[in-house]
């Protein structure tokens, strides 16, 4: 039998061209003693992955040359040489781009189809939802009354940040995307209360409209102008969670630092960059406050689903173009 599976040819330089991956058919991979063989049933593509296509020292390991690429992803046991999964079980685990795979039991977690879809396990019960709930509450500390701007905010993340903001209480969410429809989305069904297009003007000028008060807290997921654009209209005290900065990963050049840092003294404001796997103790936690919100309907999520494991580069590129509305995964 074979197993199709994505390799990293060459590193991109710029943004990632079709040529710098191949999609392989390899061996089946065989489970050995204390591990599983999980039938992927979907993928996920995530912005952070264009960094481990570099070879920059970062927070991940390069991905290797030749080699297949890694990512979150959920299946079906088929096989199984560990005590505690039986066939037939559901696991989250990370060894995504590619149909079959070969994982330690003790990297496998167990999950549940019936309790929620199994695509939410990579989305907004996985680890995009547990990125925005400790970024918001934990790293940028927010507290009721508190007024937060939210970048890419229909994005899997960003979406999920500006719903939690206003469960737990903020005086005011606003948020930018890149489209007039994701705006709409944005204000009619995740409950945000104002959104712009930046790509309509400055974002300077439409953050200082959307919010005349200021801003409490902002969630960074494009940097860039966005990120000068906070911290000019941070209040007394505020804190920005830089969660990524999609607008510079292609860049080939270092971007710019925002032009007004001096700002933050007299705000006595605060930034902090944070990484979701600093922060897994608040798991438990998570799934006890936002489960229900998910069930009830009161916190809201979108998928953009793509079909086919000879599609995942195409999905890929799509979430750098910002294609995806809500969390892009590939279904195999």
């Amino acid at each position: 039998m074979i197993n199709r599976e994505w390799h990293l040819l060459s590193r991109p330089v710029g943004w990632p061209k079709p040529e710098d991956f191949a999609l392989v058919e390899a061996a089946m991979p065989t489970p050995g003693e204390g591990q599983v063989l999980v039938r992927n049933k979907y993928v996920s593509v995530d912005p952070y992955m264009r960094g481990r296509m570099s070879e920059a020292k970062s927070y991940a390991a390069p991905f290797e040359l030749g080699k297949v690429m890694q990512g979150g992803a959920v299946g079906e046991v088929v096989e199984s040489n560990a005590e505690g999964i039986a066939v037939g079980d559901h696991v989250l685990h990370f060894f995504g781009w590619r149909e079959y795979a070969a994982v330690d039991a003790k990297n496998a977690v167990k999950v549940d189809p019936e309790a929620a879809p199994l695509s939410t396990y990579l989305g907004v019960l996985g680890m995009t939802g547990l990125t925005a709930y400790a970024g918001l509450l934990r790293t940028a500390s927010f507290k009721e009354g508190d007024s937060v701007f939210v970048s890419g905010a229909a994005g899997a993340v960003g979406s999920q940040v500006g719903q939690i903001a206003k469960l737990k209480g903020a005086s005011r969410v606003i948020g930018s995307a890149g489209s007039d429809e994701k705006v709409k989305l944005l204000v009619e069904e995740y409950g945000f209360d104002v959104a712009f297009n930046y790509k309509d003007g400055p974002v300077s000028e439409q953050l200082r409209a959307a919010a005349p008060d200021g801003v409490d807290v902002y969630f960074d997921n494009v940097g860039g102008d966005h990120l000068e654009a906070a911290i000019g209209s941070l209040n007394q005290g505020g804190r920005i969670a830089v969660c990524g900065m999609i607008s510079v990963y292609n860049n080939t050049e270092p971007a710019p630092g925002p032009r007004n840092l001096p700002r933050l003294i007299a705000t006595r404001g605060r930034i902090e960059g944070f990484l979701v796997g600093d922060h897994y103790d608040l798991q438990p936690q998570f799934v006890q406050e936002v489960g229900p919100w998910v069930a009830s309907g009161q916190l809201k999520y979108r998928e953009t689903v793509v079909e086919g494991i000879e599609n995942n580069l195409e999905a890929f590129l799509g979430v750098l173009r910002g294609d995806n509305t809500g969390k892009m995964i590939v279904k195999l």
